[in-house]
């Protein structure tokens, strides 16, 4: 057993992926009106940019999001332990290890999916990182990588990092291609198998097991927590944000309880406003809110009024006027998830 092992978190069944470019601070806090009871992941940054960057603009965030975990890029234990400080002082609630990320930048820092080749260093990463903060430290990980087939090689690596303190895995279920494939590919080529994550869980049930990768309904997520203690939504809680509040009104037991997009795009009024009044641009927030009529009548309309939003000064009236031309502000919630499907 570790000497250590990270500090145990209320946990959540449901959670957002980290997403490069999308998870920024304007669509979480978008995504926390959706869904109260999620967990909530910033985009990937690296240890080092923690350390001398601009850390305002990289960790700041609104209190509204917490529950709010930290996904830190890496491999050098050091750096990493210096920069979850650095991210427990700012607030955050947990501290992510990416270990599955495949892009040429990121194998170029040596650091993402590339860790899953190197167990006995992610461990070290992990203990430094249990050692320098009393924080929750989890890793969001592959199956493994290329053409690898062989699940004890997976499960050694699971292992060896909960040998260093981790006790929560977050797993995309399927392999990261290093070469040939990008890392949109990467998200869609290498087949799903979910049922390595449910064997996981089977194998080490000590340990807490999120699965990522393919949850894309209500039914879906359902089904996997028979069998996994979480799930986490990635592209679909982007493309279709109703989604996550259906989901998220189901796990906490009020289905009948949805709200009309409508009533949760002025929910999320307030933050809006006061971002404006500091200077931040509508664009940078309207981009987070084109899937809210996803596959409603209307919906394209919608997306047409909010992508125009790029005018200096645009404002809250913007979204209203978005709403009237979708004719959906009156538009009354479904009574049941099944009726929202």
């Amino acid at each position: 057993m570790p000497t250590s092992i990270s500090t145990p978190l209320p946990f959540e069944r449901l959670s957002v992926a980290p997403m490069m470019d999308w998870t920024d601070r304007h669509c979480r806090a978008f995504h926390r009106v959706l869904a109260p009871g999620a967990r909530l992941y910033t985009e990937m940054v690296h240890a080092q940019a923690v350390l001398h960057g601009d850390r305002a603009r990289l960790l700041g965030f609104d209190p509204s999001e917490h529950p709010l975990a930290l996904q830190l890029g890496g491999s050098d234990p050091p750096t990493l332990a210096a920069a979850a400080a650095i991210g427990a002082e700012w607030g955050y609630d947990e501290i992510n290890l990416n270990c599955g990320c495949p892009s040429d930048r990121v194998q170029a820092g040596r650091f993402g999916a590339c860790l899953m080749l190197r167990p006995d260093l992610v461990g070290e990463c992990v203990a430094a990182m249990v050692r320098a903060v009393a924080l929750p430290i989890t890793v969001k990980c592959r199956l493994g990588v290329d053409d690898a087939e062989d699940f004890p090689t997976f499960l050694a690596f699971i292992d060896t990092v909960a040998e260093a303190g981790c006790r929560q895995f977050i797993v995309h279920a399927r392999n990261a291609w290093l070469q040939g494939l990008s890392p949109k590919e990467n998200r869609d080529v290498p087949p799903l198998r979910h049922d390595w994550v449910y064997r996981l869980k089977r194998e080490r049930p000590a340990l807490r097991v999120v699965l990522n990768g393919g949850v894309d309904s209500v039914a879906a997520a359902l089904a996997h927590l028979e069998r996994v203690d979480g799930v986490m939504l990635g592209r679909a809680a982007y493309r279709d944000p109703y989604l996550l509040h259906r989901l998220d009104r189901t796990l906490a037991g009020t289905p009948d309880a949805l709200l009309a997009r409508a009533d949760l795009l002025r929910a999320f009024a307030p933050y809006v406003q006061a971002r404006l009044a500091e200077g931040v641009a509508l664009k940078h927030i309207s981009r987070h809110l084109l899937g809210l009529f996803n596959g409603e009548r209307g919906g394209r309309r919608f997306r047409q009024v909010l992508g125009a939003a790029t005018l200096a000064g645009a404002d809250w009236d913007w979204l209203e006027r978005a709403l009237a031309e979708t004719r959906m502000e009156t538009m009354a919630a479904p009574d049941t998830v099944a009726d929202a499907a």
